[in-house]
């Protein structure tokens, strides 16, 4: 299965955390499709903003469990990757601001 780059990439992430990392100038953390592999994240990091990458952490946030009254249901697991820019490359102007 074959999935397109905007698929591929849902959103960055804007987070204390994230804010914290993103502060150096060079750390984007997105929330990726759970299926896609590294390879797969830095080609579309790569292609869609325009930027080379260095190195990429990726991790899964399993879904919290939820009641309501008796009922119990889970949220859905999803993952997030943490891509490093290489030295020399800047940050994308819409997410300077985030």
């Amino acid at each position: 299965m074959s999935l397109k780059l905007t698929d591929i990439l849902r959103r960055p992430l804007i987070t204390e955390k994230t804010s914290l990392l993103r502060e150096d100038g060079r750390t984007i953390v997105f929330q990726v499709a759970p299926d896609a592999n590294k390879i797969q994240i830095k080609h579309a990091v790569e292609k869609l903003l325009g930027a080379k990458v260095a190195t990429i952490r990726t991790s899964i946030a399993h879904g919290k469990i939820k009641r309501q009254g008796r009922y119990a249901g889970q949220r859905p697991d999803w993952k997030k990757a943490y891509v490093t820019l290489r030295k020399g490359e800047k940050m994308p102007d819409f997410l300077e601001g985030a």
